[in-house]
């Protein structure tokens, strides 16, 4: 319970913007301490430094069971090539632990597929976010850039909305149609939360010391799923195979101080 409560902690603040104003207070602070550990020779054996930075992604779930109701919603299918995701994430090498550095990242994206249906405005939102800590290993064998490889842990939340109205509203008609079983107006918010592990290879290729370009790819595996719909009501019987797991690929550009 007690990680829980962090790690659901952790996620309001990723959703409130509060982590781009953490990262930044604490990496400074951070970096400024390893500015100063950088002056000691023997610091140049191993990479140090760190940085924090904007990691644009693309992330490819299964859609396959979700496509399967867009075909009775009358929508068409989401493509499973995957969709565009943005983030901020950063790191920071210990120094005295060589090659290894640790971090935090958050991100979020979605796509839908909105339409007419006989006469009738319709629209399927997906949405995937999350966010963790980061423990990587940059391998030793490699110099003027760092390969490393490492995992995400923490928390991460699946969302579908779905909409259907005649596109006209009113504000006594909104009340009334609570109570109208006839209403053209309908809309679900289903929503999963879940723990995720996230294997992961990055490739940093730094610029002048102070900035660095990433390349890397991952794959979410998540675990203790737990479905609602509306205000947390619990949803029974979601099939299996409608998850938030999902390999990605990410890039980004990082401010800091960087050596490799």
């Amino acid at each position: 319970m007690v990680f829980e409560d962090v790690f659901g902690k952790f996620e309001k603040y990723i959703k409130k913007g509060i982590m781009k104003k953490l990262f930044a207070v604490i990496f400074a602070a951070l970096l400024l301490n390893t500015f100063a550990f950088s002056q000691d020779s023997q610091y140049f054996d191993a990479p140090f430094g760190g940085g924090i930075g904007y990691s644009p992604g693309w992330y490819v779930p299964n859609m396959d069971q979700l496509n399967l109701q867009m075909k009775i919603f009358g929508l068409p299918a989401f493509s499973n090539g995957g969709f565009y995701t943005s983030g901020i994430s950063g790191f920071l090498y210990l120094g005295f632990i060589p090659q290894l550095r640790i971090g935090g990242m958050g991100f979020g994206g979605s796509t839908s597929k909105p339409g007419i249906v006989n006469g009738e405005s319709r629209e399927a939102i997906y949405s995937l976010g999350g966010g963790g800590f980061t423990v990587e290993y940059t391998l030793p064998f490699v110099r003027d850039f760092g390969i490393s490889i490492g995992t995400v842990i923490g928390r991460g939340d699946l969302k579908i909305e779905l909409y259907k109205n005649n596109g006209s509203f009113d504000w006594n008609n909104t009340w009334n149609d609570i109570s109208n079983t006839s209403t053209s107006n309908y809309s679900r918010t289903l929503d999963n939360k879940y723990w995720i592990i996230t294997p992961t290879i990055n490739f940093d290729i730094p610029f002048q010391r102070f900035v660095t370009f990433r390349i890397g790819a991952g794959y979410q595996f998540t675990f203790g799923d737990n479905w609602t719909v509306e205000n947390d009501q619990p949803l029974n019987n979601v099939p299996t195979g409608l998850n938030g797991k999902s390999f990605f690929i990410q890039s980004g550009v990082y401010i800091g101080f960087f050596s490799y």
